[in-house]
């Protein structure tokens, strides 16, 4: 990925950066620097937040985390939770389908970003956006979530 910009945020740009993942996740940040890179070659730019990649910006939306950054902190909104058996296939960019949930946070709509994490020990595993609302999330079958972002994948392995 090629860098096409670098910039520091101003503290407004912080605020505003900050209140935004809350009220999406949750999540207090509370990073010291804080420097957006806009990249030529990608359908997103990212937050570096104190050297790591923890929020992008996808197709020039509102922030969001990655899953560094989910990782990185504890989400308490916009969670899917999955089961083992989905762990692989999530994990590998597939797009979740109803039997793999065992929870959805209830305040999902659809076209929300989500953040999907495994039950086990709560690690998130993707970002994704829901295509139906939160509390229809488990079922028998059908998709529910599109994966946008995924360990492994260009953006998890961001470096500058």
């Amino acid at each position: 990925m090629n860098v096409k910009s670098r910039h520091h945020l101003r503290s407004d740009e912080i605020s505003e950066l900050e209140e935004e993942i809350a009220a999406q996740t949750g999540v207090q940040m509370d990073g010291d620097a804080y420097e957006m890179v806009e990249l030529a070659d990608a359908d997103f730019d990212v937050v570096l937040v104190d050297g790591d990649p923890v929020v992008v910006y996808m197709d020039d939306e509102r922030p969001f985390l990655t899953v560094a950054g989910a990782n990185a902190y504890e989400p308490t909104k916009n969670v899917v939770t999955v089961d083992a058996g989905a762990i692989s296939f999530v994990s590998d960019g597939a797009d979740v389908m109803r039997p793999g949930i065992v929870d959805a946070d209830d305040d999902i709509e659809p076209g929300d970003l989500v953040l999907i994490a495994e039950e086990t020990h709560g690690k998130v595993l993707a970002v994704g956006r829901a295509l139906e609302p939160g509390a229809e999330m488990v079922g028998d079958s059908g998709k529910v979530v599109e994966s946008l972002h995924h360990v492994g994948d260009d953006l998890f392995e961001f470096a500058v």
